[in-house]
């Protein structure tokens, strides 16, 4: 069975990989698809993030990583995957979670939506926040993957 994982990752946070490791232990083959937002302004460009991602799971087996543009029902057809995964940190984050679930329903009947909810030690995280702690000097090491906290303070390193 596959699974699609979409997302920005702008960056990738141990709340995602916690994600993706779990995954792959209930679903066997996960495709990490990094999606090319243009209405964004990303932090890392999608090169980056694809080499970040690639870096945090290279010690796990059955794991790709991909970029796409446009609808995730497309990329997951795509990409044989009939499940989307998504996650869930907190009740707020399913509404929205939920709406896109049915719009994608509606556009694939044959790709269901698959909710994890996320690790009590990460369901705080969020690209976001961890980009604002980075940005002003605190400690992100237990919210990223080494490579990510390097990048992330090179970043926002001050001349």
């Amino acid at each position: 069975m596959k699974i699609l994982y979409p997302g920005t990752f702008d960056p990738l946070t141990n709340g995602h990989l916690d994600l993706i490791q779990r995954a792959e232990k209930l679903f066997g083959n996960v495709v990490v698809a990094v999606l090319e937002n243009t209405s964004k302004k990303p932090t890392f460009n999608l090169n980056k993030r694809l080499v970040q991602i690639k870096n945090a799971v290279s010690h796990l087996s059955n794991i790709s990583v991909i970029s796409y543009e446009g609808l995730t029902v497309d990329c997951a057809k795509e990409v044989n995957a009939n499940l989307i995964l998504r996650g869930l940190r907190a009740m707020s984050d399913f509404e929205y979670e939920l709406q896109i679930a049915h719009t994608n329903k509606s556009l694939n009947t044959e790709i269901e939506t698959i909710f994890l909810s996320t690790n009590t030690n990460y369901s705080f995280l969020s690209s976001s926040l961890v980009k604002e702690v980075a940005k002003f000097g605190g400690e992100i090491d237990h919210m990223v993957p080494d490579s990510v906290e390097r990048d992330l303070k090179n970043y926002f390193k001050k001349d």
